[in-house]
């Protein structure tokens, strides 16, 4: 509705990368990711609103709860969004209902205090990753352990997992880990629309514009696997075996709550060929 106004002015966000922003912008010039790019939107509609991004990338669910939580609340959002889960579906001894049981400790905790709560579920990563088949059925899992957490605590979702275009190439980074700026965008935009926020739709599902390039097949796509997992998959298995993460030593990129600066609206980026 053009003019309405969001009932939300304290925004917090806590997680892993994926909320942190990697893969939308670097460390050098700044990561924006789908949370800033929420915030923005809640900013356009509510300029009074603050935001705060707890976020660190690496972290565990139950080092997000342990971590993360306890913060959020200090700051008394009346909306915080509670993403994990993705590092966890990657280790060896992964355990659904423990990681869930993080995620529904973070949900009930924030809901008791009256904050509105977001989440999401996550695509199947082997339909990016081939090599990644082993995990399928974690995702399916831990989805469906988040969706039975949230409808329990009154947490809106937004099902990311559903609709052809998670799996364009277009929308992820190199690494087919991290969303690119697209997927960043319509992550933001698969939550806006979860909080049926003003302005929001269901454009996030469409498919881009143009088709997608033609995936590489036989050789050429076994040489462009052996590359990713030479480049992506062997450094995050020998920081696992070290037992170093992505996330040491750093810490929350917005720890207080502060107003933002916006940027155009909701411009999608330019596509990658």
């Amino acid at each position: 509705m053009p003019g309405a106004q969001v009932p939300f002015s304290r925004y917090v966000a806590l997680g892993d990368s994926q909320t942190e922003g990697v893969g939308d912008g670097d460390d050098v010039t700044g990561l924006r990711g789908w949370a800033d790019r929420l915030a923005e939107h809640l900013a356009r509609h509510n300029p009074g609103l603050r935001y705060a991004n707890l976020a660190v990338r690496g972290r565990l669910a139950g080092q997000v709860h342990a971590g993360q939580l306890g913060p959020a609340l200090a700051l008394r959002p009346d909306l915080a969004t509670v993403v994990a889960g993705v590092n966890d579906l990657l280790r060896p001894r992964f355990d659904a209902d423990e990681v869930a049981g993080h995620l529904e400790a973070m949900f009930a905790a924030l809901t008791a205090q009256g904050t509105r709560v977001a989440t999401l579920t996550f695509p199947d990563v082997a339909r990016i990753t081939p090599l990644a088949r082993p995990v399928s059925h974690r995702v399916t899992a831990l989805n469906h352990r988040i969706r039975e957490a949230a409808h329990r605590h009154g947490v809106a979702v937004a099902e990311t997992g559903h609709h052809a275009v998670v799996t364009d190439p277009r929308l992820w980074s190199a690494d087919r880990l991290h969303a690119g700026p697209l997927g960043h965008e319509r992550i933001a935009a698969a939550v806006a629309q979860a909080l049926a926020l003003p302005g929001s739709d269901d454009a996030w599902t469409r498919p881009l514009p143009t088709p997608a390039p033609p995936r590489p097949v036989g050789l050429r796509a076994g040489a462009v696997e052996l590359r990713w997992a030479a480049d992506f998959l062997r450094p995050w298995i020998t920081r696992r075996l070290r037992g170093h993460s992505s996330g040491d030593d750093r810490t929350a990129k917005r720890p207080d709550l502060a107003p933002l600066e916006l940027t155009p609206p909701w411009r999608e980026p330019a596509q990658e060929a």
